[in-house]
């Protein structure tokens, strides 16, 4: 056992909200503090499973959670840092973790003598006495035990382990393999190289200039800084240059090549489930979802794909004529379509993002989302100074009539040590028992960086990013459950994003837009002739948007519905085949930068799940506009009673069903698309 010795990292906090003392945390405390808190979690867990007194459910499930406390403090504020601040130093632990955590979990899940205490708890629930939330727990927690190994024994449990020890390996070195390429490559950028991008990109690529240490603007592979490349820029050849770049991540070759990670992950989840009785790891994976099958799934990606592909089949004939006006005579390319879908919408919708971006100040979007919040459930941020992870973070204290629920952080800009994407975490989750927690959740986005002082300016897309993360936040801070197993996003994987897409459309009510879409320059609002125009062109593109996420969809459901692919790449060019792909549109996420599929098995199987929550959401939306609209005060509260507040605590489908009363189908989600 490691020796003990004081660490912050394993103090009992006395900051304010609990939070972790960031300023006096050093990287050279991570690995002690790690072991420490790993030896410390796994004699707790001994000691439950040699308890001599029969089982019960305080001295068998709640005691886990109490085992493991200081585990979870130390890795949350580990895996913080890391995610949002990569350094060399930050992605050795983490390669240096990722096998330790995994033999702590597998021998936890291996455990037989604390299996047995689950499982005569679970033979004897029905005379336990037991809430309905903790005889779910008590189902969760043996489940989570049974889909683990631990009704395996001798060689078979032996490879379980040193299966799943891999693929903590292998996901690791994935999302540092991407990180990597997206943090080296970068093309600089001429005065003549400008030709077509409005003064906001130019800004963009000039700040990332400095942070690479380059005299002058630059592009770099983060998408805040390419997509706006991809639409404006006049030089199509610089436009292939990027584009190509962006999709080769993960696939240059040398270290840092993910195809191989690919490979061998795909084959270990395969062998994986078949350990524990599977045909597929999707009929695995699928099980515990909403969805609960492969062939559920497929139905509904297929009845959206054949409507998407219609009108993306369509648009791309448009963009075809438009650049034989320009003179340019080659086949529509994946780096032309997002320049003249731009071009399209200027002429169509006489709408122009240089135009829409100063009324969309990033401060003005974080105070239309609380605004929306306080509305909606009562709730109250004050911005609060205390130390944090990065200098760019901030937070805020959440209260409710006065009483603290809990502290929000946001950390919403890019800059070369963040991993890629949006998300959003719980440093601390929301719980009751066995000691009450306040939530401490946290927004990571990666919005472009002004410089001078400036004021942050966003896309309509990115202000619907922040919308969406803080969706998963008020989830998170809204929990109201006795056990963190349960608490806030805590659910199953098809239903988690229904909050978040939820929360989307409250961005595109006309009076939150008129009240905060303010210009940066002027300080007027935003004229409603221009409102108008805006949310018109809400569904421009969609055929393009829906195609590029099905596709990535329908991939990885296809790479995990049989046996895995020798060649991932043939296989993923056979499954677009198959579905006649637009040769213009590539994968929202190609397989060697697909990180929700292969930097762990959280969406594997799953990416479909944004899908399926949005046929929820957008019939949830709509029972709002049925009542007396978006603010409805009846169908706030059930949204907070059914489904924010619940967390796991209940099936997803009782949860929708006790806030709507019926389930939806796919016809609200393709009429918000446009594609009906």
């Amino acid at each position: 056992m490691t020796e003990s010795f004081d660490m912050i990292l394993l103090d009992t906090w006395t900051t304010p909200f609990g939070l972790a003392p960031f300023d006096k945390i050093f990287d050279a405390e991570f690995a002690p503090a790690m072991d420490q808190a790993l030896d410390m979690a796994l004699a707790g867990i001994s000691k439950i499973a040699a308890n001599p007194d029969a089982p019960t459910f305080k001295n068998t499930i709640e005691a886990q959670e109490v085992a493991e406390t200081l585990l979870d403090q130390v890795a949350s504020v580990f895996y913080t840092v890391a995610g949002s601040n990569s350094t060399a130093e930050r992605e050795a632990l983490q390669r240096e973790f990722a096998p330790k955590i995994s033999a702590y979990s597998s021998a936890v899940s291996s455990n037989q003598k604390l299996f047995q205490r689950i499982e005569t708890l679970w033979s004897q629930r029905d005379v336990l006495e037991l809430t309905a939330e903790q005889e779910r727990v008590l189902m969760l927690t043996r489940r989570s035990f049974v889909r683990a190994g631990a009704q395996l024994i001798g060689a078979d449990a032996d490879r379980m382990t040193q299966i799943k020890s891999r693929l903590a390996i292998l996901g690791t070195n994935f999302m540092q393999n991407l990180l990597a390429d997206e943090r080296e490559w970068f093309l600089p950028l001429a005065k003549t190289d400008l030709s077509g991008l409005p003064d906001f990109a130019i800004a963009a690529a000039r700040a990332a200039g400095l942070e690479k240490g380059v005299d002058g603007p630059v592009v770099t592979l983060s998408r805040s800084l390419i997509v706006p490349f991809l639409q404006f820029s006049d030089r199509r050849d610089l436009r292939e240059v990027a584009y190509k770049a962006w999709a080769a991540r993960g696939a240059n070759g040398g270290q840092t090549d993910n195809l191989g990670v690919v490979r061998e992950t795909l084959s270990l989840r395969q062998e994986r489930v078949q350990l524990l009785g599977y045909d597929s790891f999707a009929e695995f994976k699928l099980e515990t979802e909403m969805a609960k099958t492969p062939d559920r799934v497929r139905d509904l990606l297929m009845q959206v794909w054949a409507p998407a592909k219609a009108q993306a089949d369509a648009d791309a004939e448009v963009f075809a004529q438009m650049m034989t006006a320009d003179g340019v005579n080659d086949p529509l390319q994946a780096w032309d379509w997002r320049y003249y879908a731009e071009k399209r919408r200027q002429a169509e919708h006489d709408l122009d993002e240089a135009q829409l971006k100063p009324y969309l100040q990033l401060d003005q979007m974080i105070a239309a989302a609380f605004d929306c919040a306080q509305r909606l459930f009562g709730l109250s941020f004050a911005e609060v100074f205390v130390p944090l992870h990065h200098p760019d973070a901030r937070a805020w204290e959440v209260t409710r009539n006065g009483t603290h629920l809990a502290l929000f952080i946001g950390d919403y800009f890019a800059h070369g040590g963040k991993r890629s994407g949006a998300w959003c975490s719980a440093i601390q989750s929301q719980r009751k028992r066995p000691s009450p927690k306040a939530p401490i959740v946290i927004n990571v986005c990666n919005f472009a960086k002004p410089v001078g002082g400036a004021p942050a300016l966003l896309s309509f897309d990115d202000a619907r990013t922040l919308f969406h993360e803080f969706g998963h936040a008020l989830h998170q801070m809204l929990s109201d459950v006795s056990y963190s197993s349960v608490s806030g996003t805590s659910v199953a994987r098809d239903f988690v994003e229904l909050p978040s897409q939820l929360y989307e459309h409250w961005l595109e009510v006309p009076e939150v837009l008129q009240k905060f879409a303010i210009h940066a320059e002027t300080g007027e609002t935003m004229p409603k002739e221009l409102l108008s125009r805006m949310l018109g062109a809400a569904t421009f593109d969609m055929g393009f948007q829906t195609v590029e996420y099905v596709a990535s969809a329908l991939v990885d459901l296809s790479f995990h519905e049989g046996a895995p692919p020798a060649d991932p790449m043939a296989r993923q060019a056979e499954i677009l085949a198959e579905i006649g792909m637009p040769a213009a549109i590539g994968m929202r996420h190609a397989t060697p930068q697909f990180a929700h599929v292969f930097a762990g098995d959280g969406y594997s199987s799953a990416y479909y799940s944004y899908m399926w929550s949005e046929v929820m959401d957008a019939d949830a939306f709509a029972s709002f506009e049925q009542a007396s609209g978006a603010f409805d005060p009846e169908r706030a509260q059930a949204l907070h009673d059914h489904i924010l507040s619940k967390g796991g605590s209940e099936e997803a489908e009782a949860l929708y069903l006790a806030f709507r009363g019926r389930m939806p189908d796919a016809t609200a989600l393709l009429k918000n698309r446009g594609l009906l």
